[in-house]
């Protein structure tokens, strides 16, 4: 059956909305202490259990390739825990800018490990998200170690995210059911080592928090993964770089709303220059010529 040509685009606006709006939820259990460890423990150790059968069917597929989907598990599991940690602790308009960084750890990734080559938008891309992040990071006083935990947990997650993007593009020979298990069963055992470590103790919250932190878990976070993973998979890499960048957006802008969240003219300045960096970037992805 021929997909419309529209749902590609609608799935990823719907997942870019919601992972653009998944602060609401995440501040909301924050509030009852519920983040980090337990958050991500309960809502992807959850999400790990349902995809667990699907790993182990197409277990064919995949033998052969435990050291791929390992390193997904480090990567992308490292990548959504730090992001609902850093949405959930952190300033939203902040951890959200410096997440966005990707596109510089996308080029320089993709050049180290998969040989691409990096031409002068790209450069360009670079060196304007750079600026950015040192602006938002406070100019020159980022040189005298004036940078929180979370600026580095932000920076550090797109860092991850990046790496685990080279990761599947590198395999797209692998099920992507396979990719989303590790990536969940990462994250859920990075928050189990997190327990057992004692690095957060297990907050006392009501049934009613848990219960909404499993459905954000099987609701929000696989509605937004599966439609992210969709979306890119059925449309052009340009187009759909750029129709993400719809996430940064609705963060921002919601959390200035409704979080009454306010940046100074110098975080606004640094901004703009990552989000020009991504809009640079997923140009150019538009412009590469498809293979015949």
């Amino acid at each position: 059956m021929t997909l419309p040509t529209s749902a590609p685009l609608i799935a990823l606006l719907l997942a870019a909305i919601l992972w653009g709006l998944s602060w609401i939820p995440l501040k909301h259990f924050a509030a009852y202490d519920v983040h980090g460890v337990s958050l991500n423990l309960v809502a992807y150790g959850g999400l790990a259990l349902l995809f667990l059968p699907l790993l182990w069917r197409q277990r064919a597929a995949w033998r052969g390739q435990g050291l791929t989907l390992l390193g997904i598990a480090l990567l992308g599991g490292y990548a959504n825990f730090a992001f609902t940690t850093g949405m959930a602790l952190g300033e939203v308009v902040r951890v959200m800018v410096l997440f966005y960084l990707v596109p510089v750890w996308g080029v320089l990734g993709g050049r180290l490990f998969l040989g691409e080559v990096i031409d002068r938008p790209r450069l360009l891309g670079v060196v304007l998200a750079l600026t950015g992040a040192l602006l938002i990071l406070g100019g020159p006083a980022v040189l005298q170690g004036e940078v929180s935990w979370l600026d580095l947990l932000a920076i550090s997650c797109g860092l991850a995210f990046a790496g685990n993007n080279i990761v599947f593009r590198a395999r797209p020979q692998l099920p992507m059911g396979s990719k989303l298990a590790a990536m969940f069963l990462g994250c859920a055992a990075m928050a189990a080592a997190g327990l057992e470590a004692g690095v957060q103790d297990w907050p006392a919250a009501p049934a009613a928090i848990w219960g909404g932190v499993l459905l954000f878990g099987f609701g929000w976070v696989l509605l937004a993964t599966l439609g992210t993973q969709w979306g890119v998979t059925h449309m052009e890499a340009g187009r759909a770089a750029i129709l993400i960048i719809l996430e940064l957006v609705v963060a921002v802008v919601s959390a200035m709303l409704l979080g009454g969240e306010r940046m100074s003219p110098l975080e606004l300045a640094g901004g703009a220059l990552i989000l020009g960096a991504a809009l640079l970037e997923g140009w150019r992805e538009g412009k590469r010529p498809v293979a015949g």
